[in-house]
């Protein structure tokens, strides 16, 4: 007798994402995992996202107002009636055998929480060397993960729906740190993994200042979990990528020492700008293959930008746990239940 597999509950939540809504729906479609339900929680859209969804056969969730993704993922739970949770961003387009890849990897392993994946290299839809840039800088740190981790990718991230149960919702009050905050809750109970067959293309943020501005929030916000626990892994974390964003910031602030105190002290910031490149070469390296010469010379501009960006951002987070104790406890505020309607 053929073994009966879980219904897979997909949880999409969308705000004005109608560009890319289609493409993910249609990769679900193309699944080769055969026992599916497609949940879209519409988080008040201004574009015609709610149209595409129905037209591709979705069930439909419309928030009562802009809740975030991380209450829209709980409400999309809520209305879920699989064994499976698997949350899909829905600027995301999965390979077809991603949901089966993932279904197995949690039937298999009691001991296994959460399955995240990763990008591939080519975003979803090229639209500038900036998001070519976020595309493969993406894919080169997250996939070097893959294995046991601490975090969750909660772009793309799979778990049975009793696990989801037991650990609880994700904090709504996080919305650009909810996968720190949840992998920690997460690890507590149960094994995280990363496995670069649950993959799928990305439609990356293709304005310089809009990536820029990311890495800064989110490394900030990040901090106090970080503090807590030292061992945090993924991203700007690995201890020679902090080191390497270290290094930039320095290489910019000792900029000025040769105009001061003499040509010779022009060693000092080239020093700190080779070891920034040098904390991250396998990265470089990776892009060098892949791109080739000219775009690495375009990439390692971009990416010595968004180094000295993350280190500005510990500094300023570690600043705002000194000074304000509500910041600290950023990861003690309870997980609470939002309200939507359909």
């Amino acid at each position: 007798m053929e073994e009966r597999r879980p219904l897979v509950s997909v949880i999409v939540p969308n705000y004005n994402y109608a560009r890319t809504l289609g493409l993910c729906l249609s990769a679900l479609e193309r699944q080769t995992y055969p026992s599916i339900e497609v949940i879209v929680v519409d988080d008040r859209s201004t574009d015609d996202s709610v149209e595409i969804a129905r037209r591709h056969g979705a069930r439909v969730v419309v928030t009562d107002t802009n809740i975030g993704a991380p209450a829209a993922r709980n409400l999309g739970v809520e209305h879920a009636r699989g064994e499976v949770l698997f949350f899909l961003d829905s600027d995301l387009a999965l390979a077809e055998d991603v949901v089966e890849h993932a279904v197995n990897l949690l039937t298999a392993d009691p001991t296994l929480g959460v399955v995240c994946g990763t990008y591939d290299p080519e975003p979803l839809i090229p639209d500038s060397l900036v998001e070519r840039y976020r595309s493969l800088q993406l894919h080169y740190w997250i996939s070097g993960d893959e294995g046991e981790i601490t975090t969750i990718y909660s772009a793309l991230f799979a778990m049975r729906a009793e696990v989801f149960r037991e650990v609880g919702p994700l904090n709504p009050a996080l919305r650009h740190s909810e996968n720190a905050e949840y992998g920690h809750r997460v690890t507590q109970r149960y094994r995280i993994v990363l496995d670069n067959r649950i993959r799928g293309r990305h439609d990356h943020d293709d304005r310089l200042k809009v990536v820029l501005s990311k890495f800064f929030h989110r490394a900030r916000l990040h901090i106090p979990l970080y503090l807590r626990r030292p061992g945090f892994n993924g991203g700007p974390a690995n201890s020679s990528r902090g080191w390497g964003s270290l290094a930039a910031l320095f290489a910019v602030l000792a900029a000025p020492l040769p105009a001061v105190l003499g040509p010779a002290w022009l060693a000092a910031p080239l020093a700190l700008l080779a070891g920034s490149i040098a904390a991250d070469l396998g990265m470089y390296r990776f892009v060098r293959r892949y791109a080739g010469l000219r775009f690495t010379l375009y990439f390692t501009a971009v990416h010595f930008l968004v180094n000295v960006t993350v280190a500005v951002a510990v500094f300023a987070g570690a600043a705002q746990c000194l000074l304000s104790s509500r910041f600290r406890r950023t990861y003690d505020l309870p997980a609470r239940s939002a309200s939507a309607g359909v």
